[in-house]
C-alpha cells in the first residue's frame, strides 16, 4: 500500500483500521463474529460458463432485478470484479485487495486474496465493514497443497474437503487462514487483510443478486 492510496479523506479510515486491529478487534478483514453468525448451508453449483468464455455481451443497463444467475469474477491485477449474467457483462466494479496482492493465498497472516473457484457460503447484511460475502476458502486443492507440506493434519484435511463437497462453509480456523470476503469500506487502496473491497454502493448492488451458492472465480 503506497501513499498515493490514500486521500486526506481516508487517512482517518485506515488509522481507525489499525487501532482495531491493535486491540484485537478483526479477527479477519472482514471480523467475521461466529458467534453471531450461524453456518449457513450453501445452495447446489450454478452451471460454469462453457470453454473459459466469460461473456459475450455487454450492458451495464441490465436490471439488477432481472439477474437470476449470477456469475462473479475478480481480476486481481486489474482491481476488477465483474459481475456476468448469461454472458452478459452487467457490472464492473473497482475493488481494493490485501498488502500482498500477488499470488495465491498460502496460509493465515499472508496478505493475500486467495486464487480459484469458490461460492458465496455466508451473507452478513452487518459486517464491521458495511455488509460482506463469505468466500468458502480454502478450497480442497488449497488443503491438498498444505497437506503434502505437512501443513495441515489428515484430519483438518478431512474436514475442509467434506465441508467443500457439501457446499459448506470450510474451517477457518487452520493454518490456511479463512474468513475472506467480498466486503464494504471502500475500493480506495490494498488496505484488508486479504478480503476484496468495494465501495459500499458496489456491496449494496451485491446484496441484491447475489445469494448463498454464489459462485465466485478469483484470478491473477
Amino acid at each position: 500500500m503506497t501513499a498515493r492510496a490514500f486521500s486526506a479523506q481516508t487517512k482517518p479510515f485506515v488509522v481507525s483500521l489499525v487501532l482495531l486491529a491493535a486491540l484485537g478487534l478483526l479477527s479477519s478483514c472482514s471480523s467475521y463474529e461466529s458467534k453471531n453468525r450461524p453456518v449457513v448451508s450453501c445452495a447446489p453449483p450454478l452451471q460454469e460458463p462453457e470453454s473459459g468464455v466469460l461473456y459475450t455481451e455487454v450492458n451495464y443497463q441490465y436490471p439488477l432485478a432481472a439477474v437470476c444467475n449470477p456469475q462473479l469474477y475478480v481480476y486481481k491485477s486489474k482491481r476488477r470484479l465483474l459481475l456476468v449474467q448469461d454472458r452478459v457483462l452487467i457490472r464492473d466494479y473497482r475493488i481494493g485487495l490485501g498488502p500482498s496482492p500477488v499470488g495465491d493465498k498460502v496460509f493465515e497472516g499472508d496478505g493475500r486474496t486467495p486464487e480459484g473457484d469458490f461460492y458465496v457460503c455466508v451473507k452478513n447484511p452487518s459486517s464491521n465493514f458495511y455488509k460482506s460475502l463469505g468466500l468458502s476458502y480454502p478450497e480442497k486443492r488449497h488443503a491438498e497443497r498444505a497437506l503434502i507440506a505437512g501443513n495441515i493434519s489428515g484430519d483438518e484435511f478431512a474436514r475442509i474437503a467434506q465441508a467443500v463437497s457439501s457446499r459448506n462453509r470450510p474451517p477457518w480456523n487452520t493454518v490456511l487462514g479463512g474468513a475472506i470476503f467480498l466486503h464494504g469500506g471502500g475500493a480506495f487502496g490494498d488496505w484488508t487483510k486479504g478480503c476484496v473491497a468495494l465501495n459500499n454502493s458496489s456491496i449494496d448492488e451485491l446484496f441484491q443478486v447475489v445469494n448463498v451458492g454464489t459462485p465466485v472465480h478469483i484470478l491473477p
